[in-house]
């Protein structure tokens, strides 16, 4: 889920990339245990079917890998095919998620695209793009600078809590992030709004954390286009983190963005989280 393309259908799609399906500090996180979530989504734009997704998310005692793929449906496949995948994976040291790899390919009719990013520390190490990557002359340079210190947007969905207790606290909420995805650095705000509860076709059942997400783009982007102030100006978007039974990690359930065509909704349908076998063998989408 995660380039930013103008066009006015892929608005949802894009502000659901840029958060990564996310609301997550990683490196203030613990997990523990094991267990391994498969989630199915559907995206909607006005009640309208958009497309289809889903998330695989292994957790083990010192270790992470994150993969997730979707494409266009209905009406919109008939205009604009479209499909992508991601994957990320890490280390958990002390209840620390530390990105070690970080992948995504989109492709349309026309095109595919594809990054590849490593890092190490927090700070990123290499980024290959294919084709090779054309700034436009308008948007505001990348610097060694905006590769430090950052978290890749796969990671970034991954939410850990502090402590012993009840992982759906409001604090879940109360964080902020420096995102990089390979072609732009941007900051993640998040503000802890109200708790609600979920009910899928499958998996968990339950309360869920709403968070409110607010959008600053950094360096990478061109501030004139209309996509990026609609999505900087934006003070109604909201993602909500369920719990990873087992873990002390939220994941999103749910994501919403007001559009000037409607409501934007990224949403589980599923959410099943089970253990993760001893010696898990996972082969990233």
């Amino acid at each position: 889920m995660i380039a930013v393309r103008m066009s006015r259908w892929r608005l949802l799609a894009a502000a659901a990339g840029l958060v990564a399906l996310a609301g997550a500090d990683a490196h203030s996180g613990a997990a523990q245990a094991q267990a391994r979530l498969e989630a199915r989504y559907t995206a909607r734009l006005a009640g309208i079917p958009l497309g289809k997704g889903t998330w695989l998310v292994d957790i083990s005692g010192n270790q992470y890998i994150a993969s997730a793929s979707g494409a266009t449906t209905g009406l919109v496949k008939v205009f604009t095919g479209g499909q992508g995948s991601g994957s990320a994976r890490g280390a958990i040291v002390s209840g620390n998620l530390v990105p070690a790899s970080y992948s995504v390919s989109v492709s349309t009719d026309k095109r595919t695209e594809e990054v590849q990013m490593t890092l190490g520390g927090g700070n990123v190490r290499d980024v290959v793009h294919t084709p090779e990557k054309k700034w436009p002359a308008k948007a505001v340079p990348l610097t060694e600078g905006h590769r430090r210190n950052v978290i890749d947007p796969m990671t970034a969905s991954l939410v850990g809590v502090r402590g012993n207790g009840d992982t759906l606290l409001a604090d879940a909420c109360n964080r902020n992030l420096a995102v990089f995805d390979g072609t732009m650095r941007y900051d993640l705000d998040f503000a802890f709004k109200r708790m609600d509860s979920v009910k899928p076709k499958q998996g968990y059942v339950g309360p869920v954390v709403v968070c409110a997400v607010y959008f600053s783009p950094v360096a990478g982007h061109v501030p004139e286009r209309a996509a990026i102030k609609y999505l900087t100006a934006l003070r109604d978007m909201e993602v909500w983190l369920a719990p990873v039974a087992g873990t002390r990690v939220l994941a999103p359930f749910r994501f919403s963005v007001p559009t000037p065509l409607g409501l934007g909704v990224l949403e589980a349908t599923d959410f099943i989280v089970a253990p993760l076998p001893s010696k898990a063998s996972v082969t990233l989408q």
